[in-house]
């Protein structure tokens, strides 16, 4: 049976053009995220994310490096947006994360934005991959509108650092078929030293509980690829930093057990990781041993773990390969 997207029905009634137009009115004083800035970003005016109302794309590729079940043998068809509203200073994007003056040349149209999606669709990919979406969230969703009226037909992935408006995602109830957030934090003390954000597990509980209670705890696969559902990404901090029993708990007594975790070993001590000491080094086989005992603690047997060699694997130079910055 052949995979329809949920956003086909909602652009047929005329549902996604109604939502693409709210959304995007939300940039007159913008609360697309939880920092609520209320800048006028349709007048320039700019707030923590250092963004204006169009999208930055830095990068598009078919990527290899997602779970398997969502690369598949053709790759996901991931966008890289640049910018974000966290400033990780561990963060293994921040060639575009966080070099805000070099990414506005970067800067697309909605109309080019929509080209790109019908692009990777003509390459196969299997999907397309939102890549830290949240700054933008009240712009994409006008994109996604003109790019399924051109044909449009791959599920979309929100992959997100979790840190996400409740009242924007709702906009992108049976847009978004594929949920991919991050908890990186159990702990509003460590994200506000290391993010710089405030109640950052406060608000990311919210908006993984309205995701979850979007596509709830369920995969639906087609032809081995997901293609509706919800995968929560943990990354395990050094020195007990990403507070993993918290998270884990939230997610079994708050959500379901039976919820997709995706739990990384990947850490590496990039961009300004240097100057902590805590975070200046990668993973030890011990801390990452405790997290797969939290996991049987709290009954997520759903997922993928990584092996402990990850950390060389996946950090992208941006800035020597546009085209393909992950090397796949």
């Amino acid at each position: 049976m052949k995979f329809i997207p949920s956003y086909k029905k909602l652009l047929e009634s005329g549902e996604l053009k109604k939502r693409a137009e709210i959304a995007y009115n939300d940039l007159f004083s913008c609360t697309c995220c939880p920092i609520d800035c209320k800048v006028n970003r349709i007048e320039g005016e700019l707030g923590i994310c250092v963004s204006g109302h169009l999208p930055i794309v830095s990068s598009y590729t078919p990527h290899f490096g997602e779970e398997p079940v969502l690369s598949g043998t053709k790759g996901a068809g991931n966008i890289f947006f640049g910018n974000c509203n966290l400033k990780c200073v561990y963060c293994q994007n921040h060639e575009i994360s966080q070099n805000y003056k070099s990414e506005r040349l970067h800067q697309v149209s909605h109309e080019r934005l929509a080209e790109i999606m019908i692009e990777l669709q003509n390459r196969n990919c299997h999907n397309i991959g939102l890549v830290s979406p949240t700054h933008f969230s009240s712009t994409i969703l006008k994109s996604i509108y003109l790019a399924a009226e051109q044909g449009l037909n791959l599920p979309i992935i929100y992959n997100t650092n979790g840190y996400d408006s409740v009242e924007m995602l709702k906009l992108y109830d049976e847009v978004i078929d594929i949920y991919l957030p991050d908890i990186k934090y159990g702990n509003d003390e460590y994200a506000k030293k290391y993010s710089h954000v405030d109640n950052y597990f406060e608000h990311t509980k919210k908006a993984v509980k309205e995701m979850f209670n979007q596509v709830g705890d369920k995969l639906i696969y087609r032809n081995g690829v997901v293609v509706r559902g919800l995968i929560i990404r943990h990354l395990v901090l050094p020195n007990g930093l990403s507070e993993t029993e918290k998270v884990f708990k939230f997610i079994a007594e708050e959500l379901s057990p039976n919820v997709y975790i995706s739990l990384m070993s990947q850490y590496y001590p990039t961009h300004k990781a240097y100057k902590d000491i805590l975070i200046n080094r990668t993973l030890r086989y011990s801390e990452y041993q405790r997290a797969l005992e939290l996991l049987d603690k709290y009954g997520l047997h759903n997922g993928w773990i990584q092996e402990m060699e990850s950390p060389s694997n996946y950090l992208p130079s941006f800035n020597k390969d546009r085209v393909n910055p992950f090397n796949n």
